[in-house]
């Protein structure tokens, strides 16, 4: 079974598409920065539209725990996904009780880690380019032939520069159980694309043989 996360929701149709088309993950991003941001009570109201369904998982770039705090006396979330340098997954796991995935940059098989730091799931994608001003994969993928060999210290997503015309190819060529995809299933920057986001869940699933 392909995994998929659709993250950087930040509107009502993008939401209920991707609980409908049966995305495993629901990403927030609480990244001012990022085009896909949301405010803390954006999110939580566009989470209530449907109760239960897929986890929400919230991404986060060098919070401090105040930053977490807030987020979640507005809305309930599953997953916490850091981005940055995250001193002691421990402490967070422990005050916050959630799971935590880390995003790990990758340009070389250099970067792939051997252990998981603490995470209880990684996130691969490109590392970003010098002069970006974003983390993640700036809808740039990696070398995926980098993968091979590598020996997963933990349960990981494959990210960075997905679309559905290129995720069943990624699959294939890494061997990923779960992918994560934001940019990809835009129209325009920012603006999820219903019909892109229903192609990229059932072009996962095929790749992976599950019924669609």
């Amino acid at each position: 079974m392909i995994q998929v996360k659709i993250c950087g929701i930040n509107d009502e149709a993008a939401f209920d598409t991707a609980v409908a088309a049966g995305a495993d993950w629901i990403g927030f991003v609480f990244f001012p920065p990022s085009p896909r941001f949301v405010t803390p009570e954006r999110a939580a109201g566009l989470s209530n539209r449907i109760a239960g369904g897929p986890p929400r998982v919230g991404l986060f770039v060098d919070p401090t725990e105040a930053a977490i705090a807030a987020v979640l006396s507005e809305m309930h979330l599953d997953v916490l996904q850091l981005y940055g340098g995250i001193p002691d997954m421990g402490r967070l796991r422990e005050r916050f009780g959630l799971p935590i995935w880390r995003a790990v940059g990758v340009d070389s098989a250099s970067d792939l880690p051997s252990d998981d730091r603490g995470a209880d799931r990684l996130l691969l994608e490109a590392k970003p380019p010098p002069a970006a001003t974003r983390p993640g994969g700036n809808a740039v993928s990696f070398d995926w032939s980098l993968l091979r060999g590598w020996t997963a210290p933990c349960p990981w997503l494959l990210a960075g520069g997905l679309t559905p015309d290129n995720v069943a190819e990624a699959i294939q060529a890494t061997g990923a159980t779960a992918v994560d995809v934001s940019s990809g299933v835009e129209r325009t920057r920012g603006v999820k694309d219903a019909h892109l986001i229903r192609a990229f869940i059932a072009n996962a699933r095929r790749a992976g043989g599950d019924p669609v």
